[in-house]
């Protein structure tokens, strides 16, 4: 897919991985849809960062927690830049939740933005994605989707579920639009985690260093830029994490 003139809608897109993902497809010549939820000072900065570089960029806020939220965002991105091309869904929480911390309403909360939102974007951005040549979903999964981490029960078990929602929806709309996904191993450390944490982290990485938002992002253009063969497909960007 030349990316020239194509229209894109990230979430989660003014900070981290989701504003490395949007400068990057804007570099690539995408007019971007950035949405937000609370942190409306990086969106603005980052609407300047993209129209400096001669793209289109409208602001879109929305707490992906409420099922109306999806379909408004796809509607307000489709008036402002005439169509969807390509939908990124990368917004997610992050919380703590041991088995003995298990609480109904904190679980139903996570899944709803982390899994349901997912699902009710790309149910709204469907038919749009379906015009002419068609267009490509990507969704940020993670490597804990197969390697949980103790103490997030309700984050792995959304990201599982986003796993199993790329490949069931790359079948769904086949031929016309591909869905993969990009599954990060540590791309940006939480900052409550010390550097003891974070040493301890890498050393268990083949590659023997971080990850960065930048190679999550170059892996989600490579898959709408130059992935018109893969469907369904989840690609570890993760160091080699995920082989040990």
């Amino acid at each position: 897919m030349d990316l020239t003139g194509k229209r894109a809608l990230v979430t989660g897109a003014a900070k981290r991985v989701g504003r490395a993902i949007a400068l990057e497809l804007a570099g690539a010549g995408c007019d971007v849809a950035v949405h937000y939820w609370s942190s409306e000072d990086e969106a603005v900065g980052l609407r300047e960062q993209i129209t400096a570089v001669g793209r289109r960029c409208c602001l879109v806020r929305g707490d992906l927690g409420d099922p109306d939220t999806p379909g408004r965002l796809v509607d307000e991105t489709v008036a402002a830049l005439g169509g969807l091309d390509i939908l990124v869904n990368n917004a997610s929480v992050f919380g703590r939740m041991a088995l003995e911390d298990f609480d109904p309403g904190e679980w139903e909360r996570d899944l709803r933005v982390n899994l349901t939102a997912v699902a009710g974007m790309c149910h709204h951005a469907r038919a749009h994605l379906l015009e002419g040549a068609g267009g490509k979903i990507v969704n940020l999964c993670d490597i804990a989707a197969e390697r949980p981490w103790k103490g997030h029960l309700a984050y792995c078990v959304s990201k599982a579920g986003i796993v199993c929602l790329t490949k069931a929806l790359a079948r769904e709309l086949a031929p016309k639009v591909q869905v993969n996904g990009v599954a990060p191993g540590i791309a940006v450390f939480p900052e409550y985690y010390d550097e003891a944490t974070r040493q301890a982290l890498i050393g268990r990485v083949p590659l023997k260093r971080a990850g960065s938002p930048v190679d999550v992002a170059a892996t989600v253009r490579f898959l709408v830029e130059r992935g018109d063969y893969i469907t369904g497909q989840i690609i570890p960007v993760d160091g080699g994490r995920s082989i040990v």
